[in-house]
């Protein structure tokens, strides 16, 4: 097996590094610019523009992956409002340029996506549940997902997760478990939406979902996330009460008060039933993830 990683910049691609390296995989990372991880050899990396159909098969053709996991994506909600052709280019036409390489050369191609191709109604969401996306980003990773679904080319997984977070190097941006902790540690008052409610992810668990499907050579949706939903409220909350801070400068708020420009949806969360039975998925306790996460903060290689 060898793992073609795009967007290996980012948090997910960064942690997707550590475990090919850490598991004897072999793997070749990729990025839209120079690469940021320290802990990643040169040698395992180069640039690549996804959105350019040529750069991709010129990559593929040298590299000649048997896998590739596409994490790369904008992910801004409110910035796809703004700006509908980039969220396209990169979300769905690169999509298709990758998956088409992917069928050319008999390829598994994996790609993530998210919880809020879901309106967030009902919550406790399974893979065979109807999508319905409120968002200009959501309907870009409905769009990019039903490139592969309705493909008669079926080597491919889907991965929808949920607000991951974890520490990285040189992030282009930052997870809100990051930034409300360091929020939290210098005193600013946060105002917080009381009304969503997510399953924050621990990025090492995602790498690891994302890598078991590989693996056991497994096909369609997998959904990877947190195993406890709580609302954004109480995740603050809960920083703030691990890191034996006071939670008095956290102002709980409803969602109709705040001015974000795309919808979110209420309440998602996943039910993990299929990833814990057919990969032995066993994500950690979000209380858990917060004790590796200091230790990680705390450690020199995010300190150098």
């Amino acid at each position: 097996m060898k793992v073609l990683i795009t967007g290996s910049n980012g948090l997910l691609g960064q942690k997707l590094v550590k475990y090919c390296q850490n598991n004897g995989v072999d793997f070749l990372a990729t990025s839209s610019g120079d690469n940021r991880n320290p802990e990643l050899n040169s040698r395992k990396y180069r640039t690549l523009d996804i959105t350019d159909p040529n750069s991709v098969v010129e990559l593929v053709n040298y590299s000649k992956p048997t896998h590739i996991i596409n994490t790369a994506a904008i992910t801004n909600v409110d910035a796809c409002e703004d700006d509908f052709e980039l969220c396209q280019d990169v979300n769905v036409e690169a999509v298709q340029s990758l998956f088409d390489t992917c069928k050319s050369n008999n390829i598994h191609f994996q790609h993530l996506s998210t919880d809020f191709v879901f309106d967030g109604v009902k919550g406790n969401y399974s893979e065979n549940d109807e999508v319905n996306p409120l968002s200009v980003y959501a309907k870009s990773k409905v769009s990019s997902e039903n490139i592969l679904r309705k493909s008669d080319y079926h080597n491919w997984s889907i991965v929808r997760t949920i607000i991951v977070f974890g520490a990285g190097h040189s992030l282009s941006r930052s997870n809100i478990v990051l930034w409300a902790r360091d929020a939290l540690i210098n005193g600013q008052v946060l105002t917080i939406v009381n009304d969503q409610f997510r399953a924050p992810t621990w990025a090492d668990d995602l790498a690891k979902g994302c890598m078991l499907i590989l693996e056991k050579n497994k096909k369609g949706i997998y959904h990877i996330g947190g195993p406890k939903t709580f609302s954004v409220y109480e995740l603050v909350q809960k920083i703030a009460q691990f890191k034996n801070l006071s939670d008095s400068c956290v102002m709980p708020v409803s969602s109709g008060q705040l001015s974000q420009k795309a919808p979110r949806p209420p309440k998602t969360g996943f039910n993990l039933s299929k990833a814990r039975i057919e990969l032995g998925y066993a994500p950690i306790s979000f209380e858990e993830s917060l004790k590796v996460l200091e230790f990680e903060l705390n450690s020199e290689k995010y300190n150098s």
